[in-house]
């Protein structure tokens, strides 16, 4: 019998608050700004400083715990928690210890692509803390240089900390997108992970059944450094292989050596031993004494709850209902932000056909958002214009070929449908004149018609082929029904 083992994920997701100022200070938390030229005497530790918390970071961080469906706490306090970097200039960080503001939470994730079945991840604990500032080394010319950056110092953070439930880097992957979609929905965050509003720390082991029929827990390790969502599923990967080698070398499994703290090197593509990982005893924490704890009512909690708006998981459930689209395309909408989404929304209802608006939307527009990297505010073809677009195409006046070329065009001059087609050329033929380009087709391709009783009815589309060559106006459509009526009436006589 192979020995097995599955893969057990938990993840710490930190994420900056969109907050003019600091967690306990009024210095600006903008991005970019020269180096400690947004600090002062309390972010940078000076002696006799007092914090005030900042009440917008609290509602923000309020706001994401419920959304996350956690237990409020009525009384949270702050804690320090006692360590040393560099760029941790008061020897302590103020975070929240036993007393979080919240806790016993969920987010629920899936695959369009069916690839796993959809599955509720607990999440532990939603904390506030304030973030250390950054150290920056250059270790050029053989040397090793390090400058200390203070503007992060201080900056409000919102812990979020899920259960160990995931089970594959796909599974870690959705839970981290869908957690971001959540946040950028509800506002509290930019989730910009190159300017370090979002990152991401990994907890993971193994479970190992041995095959005379025990389950073998291995010893946790954390990864850090992983600066995109992509980088997180190739972590974990590598480190599922790696651990189980490990494994297989020594034997070691739970408790059997320290927690180890590993760095993602993702030009290498593998993860680099860094130190053993402290327990919270080793962090001394004890409650702050500057800082005077939160009191949270029921009333406000539900103010919150009631605030909240619709939700992306919502959202995608209403829009498969009320336009009959499959879980796949609400999913690509809704990811796509509220905007897009209200966009779809009026193209499909002023079309009458919500799943020819969303494939347009799709292939057409999305590319086009790409393509000239803006967003759909921008897009110069109002949801109207699109929509009575779809509805030319739905009635047979152009065909999908031809209805692209009438969108690229609204694209470059920003004239009605009408207008372009028009200076397009494209004028739809009635009837009469189509059945008789039709007759005249069969008449000219015996070959193509025998093909077609013979049963390879893809020979059809030879004569829509023709067709277009002959009139570009034609409802390619409706030329392989009258050619196959024609044919199977001469049949019949």
């Amino acid at each position: 019998m192979t020995t097995r083992y599955e893969l057990i994920i938990g993840l710490e997701v930190h994420v900056q608050l969109l907050t003019r100022t600091k967690l306990f200070c009024g210095c600006s938390t903008r991005f970019g700004a020269p180096p400690n030229t947004q600090t002062c005497p309390v972010c940078v530790g000076m002696p006799g400083v007092l914090p005030v918390m900042n009440r917008r970071a609290f509602e923000l961080a309020l706001k994401t715990a419920v959304a996350l469906r956690c237990q409020i706490a009525p009384f949270t306090k702050w804690d320090r928690k006692q360590y040393y970097y560099p760029d941790l200039p008061k020897g302590y960080q103020i975070s929240q210890y036993d007393l979080p503001f919240s806790s016993d939470g969920c987010l629920e994730i899936s695959d369009p692509k069916g690839r796993f079945e959809r599955k509720r991840v607990g999440i532990i604990r939603v904390h506030l803390e304030e973030d250390a500032g950054k150290s920056m080394h250059d270790e050029a010319h053989g040397r090793a240089d390090s400058r200390i950056d203070l503007n992060r110092a201080g900056v409000p953070l919102l812990e979020i900390v899920s259960q160990p439930d995931m089970r594959s880097p796909l599974e870690a992957k959705a839970y981290l997108t869908e957690l971001k979609l959540l946040l950028s929905y509800l506002g509290v965050s930019d989730c910009n992970m190159q300017e370090g509003s979002l990152r991401v720390d990994a907890n993971v082991n193994l479970h190992v059944y041995t095959p005379d029929g025990h389950l073998v827990p291995t010893p946790i390790v954390e990864i850090k450094n992983m600066n995109s969502f992509r980088a997180v599923e190739r972590a974990l990967a590598y480190e599922a292989e790696r651990q189980f080698k490990v494994w297989q070398e020594t034997g070691q499994r739970l408790g059997d050596v320290p927690k180890q703290t590993r760095g993602w090197d993702d030009v290498a593509n593998i993860t680099r031993p860094q130190r053993h990982k402290e327990e919270s005893s080793d962090y001394r924490y004890f409650p702050d004494p500057d800082l005077v704890p939160v009191i949270v009512s029921e009333a406000e909690v539900e103010a919150v709850r009631q605030s909240l708006g619709e939700l992306p998981a919502e959202m995608r459930n209403r829009l498969e209902v009320a336009y009959n689209i499959s879980p796949y395309d609400s999913d690509v909408l809704v990811n796509q932000g509220q905007a897009l989404v209200a966009y779809f929304e009026q193209v499909a209802q002023q079309c009458g056909d919500g799943k020819l608006a969303s494939n347009w939307i799709q292939q057409d527009v999305l590319r086009t958002l790409k393509e000239r990297t803006i967003g759909i505010d921008e897009y110069p073809v109002s949801a109207q214009r699109l929509a009575e677009l779809l509805r030319a195409v739905r009635a047979g006046r152009v065909d999908t070929m031809r209805g692209r070329e009438v969108l690229a065009r609204m694209l470059d001059t920003g004239r009605t449908v009408d207008e372009t087609m028009a200076e397009l050329g494209i004028a739809q033929l009635d009837e009469a004149q189509l059945m008789a380009l039709c007759k005249e087709l069969v008449a000219e391709n015996p070959k193509l018609v025998a093909d077609v009783r013979a049963g390879k009815l893809q020979a059809a589309g030879a004569f829509v082929g023709q067709a277009k060559r002959k009139n570009p106006n034609v409802n390619p459509a409706r030329v392989r029904e009258l050619v196959l009526e024609l044919i199977q009436g001469q049949s019949e006589g």
